[in-house]
């Protein structure tokens, strides 16, 4: 019947309804919250495809069940935190939850610290790009002497003139881009 009125197949139907957004709370740590945030903004991923990709897949998040350790799960400070999944990341996480006798907030704690060795990487080239970027910025002061330079030499009318300062124009929009881009980046600095 659903196949005659919409013309998807059963198992289409199904698909459709597994991405269908929920809303779940979890107790987790700060860090984790933060490690889920920061990867979710500096990748510009959204955080409901990053729980996706974390939990969705139930022979990984099996792996991940093994690897809990509750004694230390339970020292964790943690607070509530509602996120907004799909139906089938919240159903393969109950699942493996009731197989493995795991609680899901630890599944979902244990998962999001998988982005740590992610997180680490990407620290190590914020370095990498904050020195890049100091060399942008130097490079582009040096274009608008030169821009100055020549606008005194040949006149602001002067067609390499007129060429240098749209090309020094595009330069500036680029810069502030990558200055938007390096100031979200900054949090990953105290991660």
């Amino acid at each position: 019947m659903v196949q005659e009125k919409t013309g998807l197949s059963g198992t289409a139907a199904l698909d459709l309804r597994g991405r269908q957004s929920v809303r779940a709370t979890f107790k987790l740590s700060q860090r984790a919250i933060e490690a889920l945030s920061l990867v979710a903004v500096h990748l510009g991923i959204k955080q409901k495809s990053l729980f996706d990709h974390l939990i969705e897949d139930v022979t990984a998040l099996s792996k991940v069940a093994d690897e809990v350790r509750m004694r230390q799960f339970n020292k964790i400070q943690r607070v509530q935190k509602t996120y907004v999944l799909s139906r089938k990341t919240l159903d393969a996480l109950e699942l493996i939850s009731k197989d493995h006798d795991t609680p899901r907030d630890a599944l979902v704690e244990y998962s999001i610290k998988r982005l740590e060795s992610l997180i680490l990487a990407e620290k190590s080239k914020h370095e990498k790009r904050k020195v890049i970027f100091d060399q942008v910025i130097h490079h582009f002061e040096e274009g608008n002497i030169l821009l100055d330079r020549s606008t005194m030499a040949l006149g602001p009318d002067d067609p390499l003139c007129i060429h240098l300062e749209k090309a020094m124009s595009a330069c500036a929009k680029t810069k502030a881009d990558m200055a938007v881009f390096m100031e979200k980046s900054k949090v990953i600095e105290e991660f």
